[in-house]
């Protein structure tokens, strides 16, 4: 007997084998890994926090997060990377997604061509700088004229070379022609600790943290990355305002699955997060993190993605090519 396609499908059907098609249709059927390439607690964990009681009402199950922290969040993405593309295996991080690469010769990854984009889930007012007390600056100009008198005597805290800790402090050097020595951490709560104590003496970091710290009198804002200011933060000027024209860094947060994902099924999900990040009580949470929600298509992403990759090499081309310190 001839064995027809509509016969191996019936057949495979009675044995319980899944078709591509039957098993997109049966998505999800168990719980959604999200790995997260950095420490917990961090940003990426208290969006995901905010938005996962909706994702998981639309889809049925539930977001469990996997913290595969190190090397400035390669070794998580790498992870991501390796696995099948089934929408069972998500990862969620920052920018640093394509800003670590050009600063880490050691990247397995391709952050571009190793991952299906699907959304710019949410983005930040930019990060603020933020110094301790007892350095004698209470603004960008007082900063930029300290670190020229004495060059190489100031630091800064790095969580990790790629990161909204590193490309705007160099940035900042960059354009200031100024030396301040970059002091490496192994992530946000250890560069934060080590600022409050007077270890470090600077601090790029998410506008949540530095509020608590500013408003409490541990830290003092110097100025905030992005193109304008911040309403929690209403009294802090831009660097951009501050004596930088045309400084302007924002921190955002993506969501990408392994390459070749189902455009059915990657829409699916961005659905999803769009709904999420829209709700009223994400949004009022997003408020008090410095946050706002995007939700942007999985076709835009890919092409601000593929931009922001060549953005992140050409500052890492600028500051390779600086002396070291």
């Amino acid at each position: 007997m001839q064995i027809t396609r509509r016969h191996w499908m019936l057949g495979a059907a009675g044995l319980g084998l899944a078709t591509p098609a039957r098993a997109q249709a049966d998505w999800p059927s168990r719980p959604i890994r999200v790995v997260v390439p950095s420490p917990p607690g961090g940003p990426p964990d208290l969006i995901l926090r905010a938005i996962a009681p909706r994702v998981t009402a639309l889809l049925g199950q539930p977001l469990v997060t996997e913290n595969r922290a190190g090397a400035g969040g390669v070794i998580g993405t790498a992870y991501v990377a390796r696995q099948p593309a089934d929408g069972y295996t998500w990862l969620f991080t920052t920018a640093s997604h394509v800003n670590t690469p050009p600063f880490n010769p050691n990247v397995t990854f391709d952050p571009i061509g190793d991952f299906t984009h699907v959304t710019l889930a949410v983005q930040n007012f930019g990060q603020a700088l933020v110094v301790h007390p007892s350095v004698q600056a209470n603004n960008l100009e007082e900063l930029i004229a300290l670190a020229k008198r004495e060059p190489g005597r100031l630091t800064y805290a790095n969580a990790g070379n790629g990161t909204a800790s590193h490309i705007p402090a160099e940035l900042m050097k960059s354009m200031a022609g100024i030396d301040v020595l970059s002091i490496p951490y192994r992530g946000v709560a250890e560069a934060a600790a080590d600022l409050l104590g007077g270890r470090v003496d600077m601090f790029f970091v998410g506008t949540n943290i530095a509020l608590e710290h500013v408003r409490a009198g541990r830290l003092r804002a110097i100025a905030l990355t992005g193109a304008r200011r911040w309403k929690g933060l209403p009294e802090v000027p831009t660097m951009a305002e501050s004596g930088l024209p045309g400084f302007a860094v924002v921190n955002w947060f993506g969501l990408w699955l392994p390459a070749g994902a189902p455009p059915a099924l990657v829409q699916r999900i961005h659905a999803a997060i769009a709904t999420a990040v829209a709700e009223p009580e994400v949004r009022a949470q997003f408020d008090t993190l410095g946050l706002e929600g995007i939700a942007m298509p999985p076709a835009e992403f890919t092409a601000f993605v593929a931009a922001q990759g060549r953005l992140a090499e050409e500052i890492g081309r600028r500051v390779n090519a600086a002396p070291a310190r």
